[in-house]
């Protein structure tokens, strides 16, 4: 199987920056797309940015122009830079992973990483 090791979190006040990763381990051949979701309290887990294994990005209209996804695919990581943070981005954030087994896709999740903006 997949393990999704994060690290980066953290406390932080408005207008700082941090910056998530996230590197697989174990079954971690054929990996594709990797992504940043984040769970706020009492909210819906959400999509923040996603990156395919050929470079197609999405984000989410929140984090626009303030978060940058990347990868590196030799070490079978991705990363979430943010910037300009504000108190609405205060929840876990949790990293997943797409794995292509023949003709299915996989889903493997993080255990998530806090990240906490506040002054």
């Amino acid at each position: 199987q997949v393990q999704l090791v994060e690290s980066g979190g953290g406390l932080v006040q408005p207008g700082g920056s941090l910056r998530l990763s996230c590197a697989a381990s174990g079954s971690a051949f054929s990996i594709t797309t990797m992504g940043w979701y984040r769970q706020a309290p009492g909210k819906q887990r959400e999509l923040v940015a996603d990156i395919t294994g050929g470079g197609r990005i999405n984000y989410a209209d929140s984090v626009k122009g303030r978060f940058t996804i990347s990868r590196d695919n030799a070490k079978n990581t991705v990363y979430l830079q943010m910037n300009s943070l504000k108190p609405e981005d205060t929840a876990v954030y949790y990293c997943r992973a797409h794995r292509l087994r023949g003709p299915d896709i996989q889903r493997f999740w993080g255990q998530g990483t806090q990240v906490t903006v506040s002054p």
